[in-house]
């Protein structure tokens, strides 16, 4: 198995549709880079969810999934599930996220994810991130759209649980769906850990990867 690094990480952007999109796509990756990586720079973005009880469980979820990081969170008040009448303003806060930070990697939703304000966040990255590496993470849920990723982040088993504990404890307002428990979110860990030589794991899709193989 080939493994390539990002090299050194000093900064990484996060980007949600929603409230708690990016915890349950790559909280357990967030912990990993996070806890190795004393004062690393996280710039996320939320599209949805500003000014209420979403916004403040975003907050404190983030805090707890990026210890001792420089995190600065933004969380806007699109409309959920309208993304794609709201391009303008969704583009503008991308760009003027862009223009915050250069970062080493990004965090974002897949472009094959079949909910339309994932999908359509997750095309708007590449227009403003041009040259970054972008990993697309997957959200397991109702529409049965989990693919066949083509990068894998393992998790310490200790991660791997830490991830399932802050999510319960910082979205009370999700745990009534029928997919938001412990069972769901450590089986399709288990499973991506399976596919890359570990127990657990968290798994991306890349579009795009250019290689540095001379050195």
């Amino acid at each position: 198995m080939i493994r390539l690094g990002a090299g050194r990480l000093d900064r990484i952007v996060a980007v949600g549709a929603h409230c708690d999109d990016i915890a349950i796509g790559a909280g357990g990756t967030l912990l990993t880079m996070c806890l190795a990586r004393p004062g690393l720079r996280v710039d996320a973005l939320v599209l949805t969810g500003g000014g209420g009880e979403r916004e403040a469980e975003e907050r404190a979820a983030l805090a707890a999934f990026c210890p001792g990081a420089d995190l600065r969170l933004t969380v806007l008040k699109l409309p959920d599930g309208r993304l794609p009448v709201h391009w303008e303003e969704a583009k503008a806060a991308v760009e003027e996220l862009r223009a915050a930070t250069d970062p080493d990697v990004i965090l974002a939703p897949r472009t094959d994810d079949a909910h339309q304000d994932h999908r359509g966040l997750a095309r708007l990255i590449p227009t403003a991130f041009r040259d970054h590496m972008v990993l697309g993470y997957e959200i397991v849920k109702w529409d049965g759209d989990l693919g066949r990723p083509s990068a894998y982040q393992p998790l310490a088993d200790e991660t791997a649980e830490r991830k399932v504990e802050l999510l319960q404890e910082h979205y009370p307002s999700q745990r009534h769906r029928p997919w938001y428990d412990r069972e769901a979110f450590l089986g399709l860990a288990r499973i991506r850990g399976i596919a890359c030589h570990a127990r657990y794991a968290e798994a991306f899709a890349v579009s795009k990867l250019t290689l540095d193989l001379g050195e």
